[in-house]
């Protein structure tokens, strides 16, 4: 199955792609490997899901900012690539939450991400190193 029937299979729907709040380019495409930029937890009606992990919001919370994050990802790939179809293997996802000192389920939360990846692309093309 593609990761475009994935998707529509998984009834999710991608917000639009974010455009740059600063001087760099969403995306870059050198050789056959696409670097994103920087995402954030963008919903599809263009706001951003806030809050700081162990003060306002809870871990299952945040790691649904971090799906939601892993979205506004995809809609950039597809905005940038045409078709998801085109991604042929994640290789890397890097991972900022923003959280209190106290608070330790990181790679819990940067999981809410990693899932989606696996759910779209599937488990062995869809993990890559963190």
């Amino acid at each position: 199955m593609s990761a475009e029937q994935r998707l529509a299979k998984l009834g999710l729907e991608l917000p639009p792609a974010p455009k740059p709040v600063g001087l760099y380019k969403p995306v870059v495409i050198v050789g056959n490997l696409a670097y994103l930029s920087g995402h954030g937890p963008l919903k599809s009606d263009g706001t951003l899901i806030t809050g700081r992990l162990g003060a306002d919001i809870d871990l299952e919370a945040g790691t649904a900012a971090a799906r939601q994050t892993g979205l506004a990802m995809l809609a950039t790939l597809k905005s940038a690539l045409g078709t998801l179809d085109r991604v042929t293997r994640v290789v890397k996802l890097l991972a900022l939450v923003r959280c209190t000192d106290e608070f330790e389920q990181q790679p819990q939360v940067i999981n809410g991400c990693s899932q989606l990846f696996s759910d779209v692309f599937g488990p062995d093309l869809g993990i890559g190193a963190r």
